[in-house]
């Protein structure tokens, strides 16, 4: 068994002060070479894999609103179990139980690779603590086709097993661009994250990594224990999937899933199913492109986006059955955007997309944004809100030190349900291109926990344009109304604006 020893003290003394000094930094993908070996220099994906550039996430002044600048709980600490590893049981994406980040961290492998190679049918495994059954250390580029990878043996690594890779069946550092094609990859232990991609940086938001690609397809990988995510990337690094099998069962253990220092991931086609609390299909920290899949989470939301992050699905059928809250969630939803002041993102505007396909919510509100600004997006997705008749809460929840504040754009899109705003947040929902909104406004809010979070409405503003059209279910109350009033079906209530009736509805 060789080991390899990498000293992060450096690294610790930067991540001791990543939440304060990098809050302004950005989160974006690093943009430049993903490495000199296997990857084109503009960084996209290569030939066979979607592709996409994520958007920006930028409102449309392209200025963050105020407040979103930082701030931190009341006690100075990340809540249980979220993102840092301060909970067992961990959280959204992040936090192995126990422990954090060392300043000195000992990477240990049952086998290792530090050069360039071309391997076919070869197999790994690792029933040591703390040991992976492959680590690929090299800038060279690196094959594997047809591998079959075992990985057994708990690791308490906390925050190096969620940020740096240590237990994980296959860990990809050091800038190679590694190509795995076939194959089965299994853990069945706490922190035995699948595949990880490390990109080096050290977990610093919104730094550059040093070019460390993984190039995966045709292959299955399964996880059961927590804190185990199917396909990982952080600290910068970057992850290109295509018609992968994942499939995890642990708490925190995402099926795809990323951490502090984010990075960029594309995937294109394959099932990702997750079945653990606090596990969503993807988690992301990072900017994430998802093509032509399929995302179920059978216990916690569909996806998840934590500060300044984007996904991006494409033509995907998303399903989520949240039936438990965790950690310091207060509210069940499919897709949550929020910031837990943990450090592990930066503040800023997240942003979700989505273009064709299916997002099917089986429990609770389909979209819920508390905590930080979100951007949501769709077109011609088909919206089957199985769960309740919320479409949208943007309200408080279990995090504070920034506003709520979101932006719902409808573009060719058809909306239906009650839209919920705190007293203290705001939206602002705009329906172009044919898009129609069937439902109505309220402020009145109850948690999944039946506790009161608001009884009135907060600011709502409503932009319609010329072809967009509106039709109430319930006497509702706006802050602005911008487009026709005759594009607003009334069927027999009032649609008032700032406190007053708005006449020519139909």
């Amino acid at each position: 068994m060789k080991k390899i020893i990498c000293i992060f003290l450096a690294l610790a003394m930067m991540l001791s002060c990543a939440a304060l000094a990098d809050e302004s930094a950005g989160q974006a993908p690093p943009g430049g070479a993903p490495g000199e070996m296997g990857t084109p220099p503009d960084g996209t994906p290569p030939d066979g894999f979607g592709g996409g550039t994520p958007p920006d996430g930028t409102p449309p002044d392209g200025t963050p609103p105020d407040g979103l600048g930082g701030g931190t709980p009341p006690d100075g600490t990340p809540p249980d179990g979220f993102g840092g590893g301060n909970s067992p049981g961990g959280g959204f994406g992040g936090g192995t139980p126990p422990g954090g980040a060392s300043a000195s961290l000992e990477y240990s492998a049952a086998t290792e690779i530090t050069a360039a190679a071309e391997l076919t049918g070869q197999a790994y495994s690792s029933e040591t603590a703390d040991e992976s059954a492959l680590i690929v250390n090299t800038a060279d580029a690196v094959t594997l086709s047809g591998l079959t990878v075992s990985k057994t043996g708990d690791s308490n690594g906390g925050d190096n097993c969620n940020f740096y890779g240590l237990n994980a069946a296959v860990l990809v550092m050091g800038g190679s661009v590694t190509t795995i094609t076939g194959g089965t990859i299994e853990t069945a232990a706490s922190g035995a994250n699948g595949v990880f991609s490390y990109g080096g940086n050290g977990g610093r938001n919104g730094a550059e990594g040093d070019g460390t690609t993984v190039i995966i397809s045709d292959t299955a990988i399964t996880t059961t224990g927590d804190g185990s995510g199917g396909i990982m990337t952080t600290g910068g690094g970057i992850t290109y999937a295509e018609n992968l099998t994942v499939t995890t069962s642990g708490r925190s253990s995402a099926a795809i899933r990323t951490d502090r220092g984010g990075g960029t991931v594309n995937v294109d086609g394959g099932t990702y199913t997750s079945n653990g609390l606090g596990s969503p299909a993807i988690y992301s920290t990072a900017d994430i492109t998802v093509k032509n899949a399929s995302l179920v989470s059978n216990l916690s939301e569909g996806v998840c986006i934590e500060g300044k992050n984007t996904i991006t699905l494409e033509n995907c059928d998303l399903t989520a059955c949240n039936t438990q809250c965790n950690g310091h969630a207060t509210f069940l939803d499919t897709i949550m955007i929020y910031q837990s002041m943990s450090g592990d993102a930066d503040s800023g505007t997240s942003a979700f997309t989505m273009t064709g396909g299916s997002l099917t919510s089986l429990s609770g509100h389909m979209f819920h944004v508390t905590n930080t600004h979100a951007v949501i997006t769709l077109s011609g997705v088909t919206l089957n809100n199985e769960g309740s008749d919320i479409l949208l809460s943007v309200c408080d929840d279990g995090w504070n030190g920034a506003s709520n504040i979101a932006e719902l754009v409808a573009d060719a899109q058809e909306l239906a349900g009650t839209i919920l705003v705190g007293d203290n947040s705001t939206l602002t929902v705009t329906l172009k291109n044919g898009s129609s909104f069937e439902g109505c406004f309220s402020g009145r809010i109850e948690n999944a926990n039946g506790g009161t979070v608001s009884e009135e409405i907060g600011t709502v503003n409503v932009i319609l344009d010329s072809t967009g059209t509106w039709s109430l279910t319930a006497d509702t109350s706006v802050s602005s109304f911008e487009g026709d009033a005759g594009n607003v079906i009334s069927n027999g209530y009032t649609l008032y604006v700032n406190g007053t009736a708005l006449e020519g509805t139909k």
